[in-house]
């Protein structure tokens, strides 16, 4: 059936996060070929209530048109947003969804933990542990999430617990970043940050996350060429015994009497050359090691 958007209760708007890129592409989709899919609504006199669709509506609303193909399933809401969750649940739902939808149906049709564990074939802790994420994560971080400007894994990993030990901390970080839609990795780099970190650092992240995340990535930088110095010094020696133990198995093998009197001398040149680099190296790696050492503290205190 057509219905107006007039005729539409969107009450369960808030149980979705928007991704505006996947918006987009519908967007497009619906201009170039039309609705291909029916929302989903149930009655509820004096409107319908809206099951499943709600990037339809936003999309057709973007577009100006104020119809939409509905498809009416004859059951209680309470009974349809279980079916619709059931029929989601293969996308891979993330659990605060899964918690707004649980707290939806604990709040406004009274189903206990029990009643929803049974209903969605689930535990008990199951229902429990995502109805927690909802409590712990304050509404604010929840907006962020919902509207896509925090990723919910980043927001169950980081914020979660970082609410649950300081609300007003994780409130402010989340302020902070939300315009930023930072990946996953880039917030836990900030938490870590906070954790660890002192007045200053998390003065800074909070004034300036961007600042700190390239401060971070040049030391990390850093870091990753002083090991691959490391890596590259450590690949040097082994290739120099590397090839000293194959010139050696040569010599075993008798080469060295194959060779004519011109081949000797150019390879006697040669070795000489190996062996003063060698010299020059090992004497060079004396001196390292002894730059290394602490000194006698007792050549410290000498008197003036």
């Amino acid at each position: 059936m057509q219905l107006e958007r007039h005729q539409l209760e969107l009450r369960y708007e808030a149980l979705r996060r928007r991704d505006q890129r996947r918006e987009k592409k519908l967007v497009a989709s619906l201009a170039e070929h039309g609705q291909q899919q029916p929302i989903v609504v149930v009655a509820a006199e004096p409107r319908w209530v809206v099951i499943d669709g709600y990037k339809r509506i936003r999309g057709l609303h973007r577009l100006a048109q104020d119809t939409v193909w509905a498809l009416v399933w004859e059951m209680d809401e309470s009974a349809a947003l279980m079916v619709e969750q059931l029929m989601r649940s293969a996308d891979g739902q993330e659990p605060l969804e899964q918690g707004w939808l649980l707290e939806e149906l604990l709040d406004r049709f009274g189903l206990s933990v029990t009643e929803l564990g049974k209903r969605f074939d689930k535990s008990e802790s199951w229902v429990s542990r995502r109805l927690g994420l909802v409590k712990s994560l304050p509404g604010e971080i929840q907006d962020a999430v919902r509207t896509g400007r925090i990723v919910p894994h980043a927001a169950m990993k980081y914020l979660v617990p970082m609410a649950r030990a300081k609300r007003c901390a994780a409130v402010a970080l989340a302020t902070a970043i939300a315009p930023l839609r930072l990946s996953t990795r880039q917030v836990g780099v900030l938490y870590n940050g906070w954790s660890q970190g002192t007045d200053k650092s998390r003065e800074l992240i909070l004034s300036d996350p961007q600042l700190f995340l390239r401060a971070h990535e040049q030391a990390m930088a850093e870091a990753r060429a002083k090991a691959s110095a490391a890596n590259r010094l450590v690949q040097d020696f082994e290739t120099m015994a590397t090839a000293a133990s194959r010139a050696r198995r040569r010599l075993v093998h008798g080469q060295w009497q194959q060779l004519m009197t011109a081949d000797r001398q150019a390879a006697g040149i040669a070795l000489q050359r190996a062996r003063a680099e060698c010299d020059a190296l090992f004497t060079r790696m004396d001196k390292e090691d002894n730059d290394a050492r602490p000194g006698d503290a007792s050549c410290d205190s000498a008197a003036p």
